[in-house]
């Protein structure tokens, strides 16, 4: 049987708890992940990184997650991107789906359902 490689996830949250606690989970999920704290962190340390998902919040100190997808987008990536955020409405929610979101979710939806979403966005159902 060959292995599959661990899905390797790039979180984008500016709330240190937060932050932590979502890199414990994916870690616990057996995923590799890297915390950034700014989206202009993410763009800076990229290279190095290379995710197979991105999971981003909205609101961010600098710029805000919906900037960082609308750059990725006019750089061609076709990284997939999953909002996580505590922001409610509908304008955030079109915004993110015009650009190819794969996923918007509260933080408070559970956890399954992150692990999920981001399996599926890589391709790699359960």
């Amino acid at each position: 049987m060959i292995a599959t490689p661990a899905i390797t996830v790039a979180l984008v949250e500016d709330d240190e708890s937060c932050r932590r606690a979502t890199v414990r989970l994916f870690r616990a999920h057996g995923m590799m992940a890297r915390a950034f704290e700014s989206a202009e962190a993410f763009l800076n340390g990229r290279q190095a990184f290379r995710p197979d998902c991105l999971v981003l919040d909205i609101q961010l100190a600098g710029m805000s997650g919906i900037e960082l997808q609308s750059r990725l987008v006019r750089e061609g990536s076709k990284l997939p991107i999953i909002f996580l955020t505590a922001l409610e409405g509908r304008t955030y929610h079109g915004m993110a789906r015009c650009n190819g979101c794969d996923a918007f979710l509260s933080k408070t939806e559970p956890a399954d359902t992150l692990l999920a979403a981001i399996r599926r966005a890589v391709g790699r159902l359960p």
